[in-house]
């Protein structure tokens, strides 16, 4: 690789000719968060397909680089990923069009089967529906698991780290940060681990050419302003908001679910616990059971697993709709929207202010090799949720006696065996999925 297109960071903005317009873009980004089932790993499976291997819309090792800065970052990895897309593709306007539209359709349907599950009580048909959904999706995770890491765990070594990783957390509940700062110190020290992600010998990334280059000025003067923008932004809403209504639970939303959008590294398994006693047991905004229905609904809606958050901001709202003085609808919807604004927001900042650097970081061997490292790792970690969420879906019964839900698992094992084929959609398993558990065979 040249070293003018590996030293210089890419700046959209600046780019003559884009490869899509940002109509055609816009309408994928639409599409995607619609159909952007299966968690971060299936999500960032669906991208790899459709953006590199379909449409040629960025190079491999740049949209390997992406997804290793992404997963630095606290927050959806998958949302930061399709927002440093769409920031190559159009520069700001298309990060924040990315990044929207891909958890925006998952935030409405959040909100609507918040609204069913608050207001109607017992949804008997949801359960069903999902009940033959959760299995394909594990089908799906397993699937994308498997595609990921044939690209990143291409070592001996790295195979190694993978496995440590998912041991050290499924066995040794190890915190996630640990696991992230010892697989970026493991990948500097282990050459074979950074064959991930770029670097010499490498394909080059025909995106960075002499026509794209790094915003001028000092590199420390645009973060500070692109952070005050920020503070602005995210600080207006929340005023506003708590102006017309009050401050219950407004203020208390919005604190508890930015700090949370701060330290989500690792996803948002990693930053449950946190939401789930702040919830539950400090704010008493939500009941754990209610709690559990909002994971399994994120689990098996489109979008990142953290819009959890809005259906607990939803239910936050209505409890506490009669000391606001509002309906309970209406303040359901604006906590909703509060805690997803507040839940989101972060990662376009992280984006914006970071994505012009990320090439030239890959410059840097050591880095590089640690940014390879993690992601290697966090192939681990993807699998962990695969064998967290497959025991809750195949596996029945109470601590003292377990058994296998074989009609579940041969939902799981068919999704993965028609992806295996590369013929049936993802969209179109969750829909047999949803079939099967809606006539009662799931």
């Amino acid at each position: 690789m040249d070293a003018d297109t590996t030293g210089t960071a890419a700046d959209p903005e600046n780019a003559a000719t884009p490869k899509v317009s940002f109509a055609e873009a816009a309408r994928y980004w639409l599409h995607l968060g619609f159909i952007s089932f299966g968690g971060p790993a299936g999500q960032i499976s669906i991208m790899q397909t459709d953006c590199v291997d379909k449409k040629g819309w960025i190079d491999q090792q740049a949209f390997l680089r992406g997804l290793n800065y992404s997963m630095l970052l606290p927050g959806p990895e998958a949302q930061q990923l399709a927002a440093y897309i769409g920031w190559r593709l159009h520069g700001i306007k298309g990060a924040v069009t990315a990044g929207t539209l891909f958890f925006l359709p998952g935030a409405l349907v959040m909100m609507a089967l918040a609204w069913i599950a608050a207001a109607h009580g017992d949804n008997t048909w949801v359960v069903k529906i999902f009940s033959g959904i959760k299995p394909a999706v594990i089908g799906i995770i397993v699937f994308a698991v498997w595609r990921i890491g044939k690209k990143t765990c291409n070592s001996i070594p790295g195979v190694a780290l993978a496995a440590a990783a998912f041991a050290a957390l499924h066995f040794g509940h190890v915190p996630f940060p640990l696991i992230i700062l010892a697989a970026g110190v493991l990948g500097a020290m282990i050459p074979a681990l950074g064959k991930v992600g770029g670097g010499h010998g490498d394909a080059p990334d025909h995106e960075t050419h002499d026509h794209m280059k790094r915003p001028a000025g000092n590199p420390w003067v645009r973060l500070i302003r692109l952070t005050a923008v920020f503070l602005v932004v995210l600080a207006l809403p929340v005023a506003a908001l708590v102006a017309i209504a009050g401050p219950a639970p407004f203020l208390a939303l919005a604190k508890l679910f930015t700090t949370a959008a701060l330290v989500t590294f690792g996803g948002a398994y990693a930053v449950l616990p946190y939401i789930t006693d702040a919830a539950v047991n400090t704010h008493g905004w939500i009941a754990p059971g209610d709690m559990l229905n909002g994971l399994a609904l994120a689990e098996t809606t489109p979008g990142p697993l953290v819009l959890v958050n809005t259906y607990v901001g939803f239910f936050a709202g209505w409890n506490a709709a009669e000391a606001a003085g509002l309906a309970q609808v209406t303040a359901g919807l604006l906590a909703g929207m509060l805690v997803t604004f507040v839940t989101f927001l972060p990662s376009f900042l992280f984006i914006i202010a970071g994505a012009p650097y990320v090439d030239a970081l890959q410059k840097n061997e050591h880095a590089r090799r640690a940014l390879s490292g993690i992601t290697t790792a966090v192939v681990g970690v993807i699998f962990n949720l695969a064998v967290f969420l497959g025991e809750a879906v195949l596996i029945t019964g109470d601590a003292g006696s377990h058994a296998i839900d074989w009609a579940a698992a041969g939902v799981a094992l068919g999704a993965l065996a028609l992806l295996m084929t590369g013929r049936v959609p993802i969209p179109a398993l969750v829909g047999i999925g949803a079939a099967l558990g809606a006539i009662g065979l799931v």
